[in-house]
């Protein structure tokens, strides 16, 4: 991944693959309820979506009535043909992006969503700085992939795009060199209906069972041995 364009090239098709659409309807319903228990009950007006993807987690944050005006921001053209199909009606705002140039004003939206994309990014803080830019605040979702057994994390993600792979401790420090005030920063499991769909229905059980209560319990421990997520409510500096 050379450049913008080359990324670009690589997205450009992917939405239209029916199998990366049920995961990520999946994923969505997981990463909106992760966005509600770190926000608290604080509500944002204008919220936009950073690689929207094919707007599954637009449709739910519409749904669910957070945010009165939405937007997305979209590298990928089956993505961007994809949210439109499905006739949000709240979303006041679609654009193709480069991936580190937004085309919307400073602070023109009160939150920004960055949901599985960073590990994407060549550039991080360049599309960190670019997004806290345009948002008063961001919600940053990651994988946890930086495990003991980072390379089956490599040859597992790398086919889905996946070139920076994180630990707690670098996400903090990722998004604090961005320039960004780290407010709240949790860690998560995947929850039952990812496992399963992942993995089958009893092999997904036991699985979700196993990384919930592992974290629980010690999780320090828990995220050098086991992938999970974190998500992260950040503010610029």
């Amino acid at each position: 991944m050379a450049n913008a364009d080359s990324i670009i090239a690589i997205y450009d098709d992917y939405y239209t693959d029916g199998k990366v659409a049920a995961k990520r309807e999946i994923a969505s319903k997981q990463s909106v309820g992760h966005i509600e228990t770190i926000l608290e009950g604080q509500t944002f007006e204008r919220i936009l979506d950073i690689g929207a993807g094919e707007g599954a987690v637009l449709d739910k944050l519409n749904k669910k009535g957070l945010g009165k005006v939405l937007g997305a921001v979209e590298i990928s053209a089956s993505g961007l043909e994809a949210i439109k199909a499905r006739k949000i009606a709240n979303l006041a705002s679609l654009d193709i992006f480069d991936g580190y140039h937004i085309p919307h004003p400073d602070k023109s939206f009160d939150l920004g969503l960055a949901i599985h994309v960073v590990e994407h990014v060549e550039h991080e803080r360049m599309f960190l700085m670019d997004a806290a830019r345009v948002c008063k605040k961001l919600y940053i979702e990651v994988p946890l992939e930086h495990t003991r057994n980072l390379t089956k994390a490599i040859r597992m993600s790398g086919p889905y795009g996946h070139i920076n792979f994180y630990t707690p401790l670098t996400f903090e420090n990722l998004l604090k060199t961005s320039g960004l005030k780290v407010e709240k920063l949790t860690t998560f499991g995947h929850d039952l209906a990812y496992e399963q769909h992942l993995a089958g229905r009893s092999k997904g059980w036991l699985k979700y069972k196993l990384r919930t209560e592992f974290l629980k319990f010690a999780p320090k421990v828990a995220v050098r041995n086991m992938a999970y997520m974190a998500g992260a409510l950040c503010s610029a500096k």
